[in-house]
């Protein structure tokens, strides 16, 4: 199955994050903190959102950073992706 954003909506997923700290002990799950940094993976074709016209600046495979809570979570094929506007993206990152 294949996810398509509407407006001005883009498909995130999260970069994996070492499991382990500069010192060596290893994370558990819980000690985990949410990724920030994800890989964009569908862009939706922007156009008027709220009145105001949305012109899309991220393009899949960029990596970006996004606030922590943000966007909705979705799994499909077994895969966890998270889909958001591009006004939660913070940042490229290069």
């Amino acid at each position: 199955m294949k996810i398509i954003p509407l407006a001005d909506r883009v498909v995130i997923k999260a970069v994996e994050v070492e499991e382990t700290t500069k010192g060596g002990l290893i994370l558990t799950g819980s000690a985990k903190e949410k990724p920030q940094v994800a890989e964009v993976v569908a862009v939706g074709p922007g156009g008027i959102v709220d009145g105001n016209e949305v012109k899309m600046t991220v393009k899949v495979g960029d990596k970006v950073l996004t606030s922590k809570y943000s966007g909705t979570e979705v799994k499909v094929d077994g895969e966890e992706c998270t889909i958001v506007r591009q006004g939660d993206i913070l940042a490229i990152v290069e």
